[in-house]
């Protein structure tokens, strides 16, 4: 199968809302992101699909070993070689990816984190590096400017985490994973079994409450960050953040029933939002 088609295919499979802000681009930016995209998808499925942590670790370090071939021109994998087919996706460091690998690596070694610093971290390399690598194949800023689309870049993907977390928590739990900080936990007196059985209650409330205008928060810091020359160019993180920002308040008005329910858009809602921002971004 051609490369290219691959990756398509995942991406389509997939249903994500990232899928609905690639239509809109121009064929040579639409394949690099679609092919970043479906080699995020690989590394995802490493950790979601493998029962065994010794074969999970062992085909993450297969990875590790791909992206060295992709940084010498010289990869394997469906995924990788579209992305080297492309001109924005060969100029993508492989430090950047091999950062990626080590955050999917974090899910084989965490179940817990004490607190919201060591969760940024796995944030920042499964999201915030993530948003970086993406913006750059949309690019759209030079200079001073490039520097500011950095941190609108990761400041947007630890926004789509904590939008993802916010959403998975009864998902996770029933999997044996808890991504909230567990001193916030006890801060509103939230008990990790609560979470587990699926118990709502006012406590959790408020948690999610808490959880919700932090994630807000990191919308509107992406938004203050971005360069206005950028905007355009950036359009499809743009309608990622209509769609995801759509989703977190759309939870919220639900009243956070995420420990038993999964909420989401339809596509043709997230196609309209990525149509609407592509349109007057």
């Amino acid at each position: 199968m051609d490369p290219h088609q691959y990756c398509q295919e995942r991406a389509a499979a997939s249903g994500s809302s990232f899928y609905y802000s690639f239509v809109f681009l121009p064929p040579d930016t639409r394949h690099a992101i679609t092919a970043f995209y479906a080699l995020c998808r690989e590394l995802d499925d490493v950790v979601d699909e493998c029962h065994e942590r010794q074969v999970a670790v062992a085909k993450l370090d297969w990875w590790r070993g791909e992206i060295e071939r992709f940084g010498r021109g010289v990869p394997e994998h469906p995924a990788t070689r579209a992305l080297a087919d492309t001109p924005r996706g060969r100029g993508i460091e492989p430090a950047l990816l091999l950062e990626i690998v080590d955050g999917m690596a974090m899910d084989l070694e965490y179940l817990r984190y004490p607190d919201f610093k060591s969760l940024n971290l796995y944030c920042f390399r499964v999201a915030g590096v993530v948003g970086e690598v993406a913006a750059s194949i949309f690019g759209g800023a030079h200079g001073e400017d490039d520097r500011a689309l950095r941190r609108y870049a990761h400041e947007l993907g630890l926004a789509f985490q904590l939008t993802n977390i916010i959403r998975d928590i009864g998902e996770d739990a029933r999997r044996g994973r808890i991504y909230l900080p567990q001193d916030e936990l006890a801060r509103f007196g939230v008990a990790e079994r609560d979470l587990l059985a699926g118990r709502d209650s006012p406590a959790f409330q408020k948690l999610m409450q808490f959880q919700y205008e932090r994630a807000l928060a990191h919308y509107d810091n992406a938004m203050r960050a971005l360069p206005a020359q950028a905007r355009r160019a950036q359009r499809p993180g743009l309608a990622m953040a209509a769609i995801y920002r759509t989703l977190l308040d759309e939870i919220r008005r639900d009243n956070f029933p995420v420990l038993r329910a999964r909420v989401s858009l339809t596509p043709l809602r997230k196609l309209w939002l990525a149509s609407r921002t592509w349109l007057f971004p």
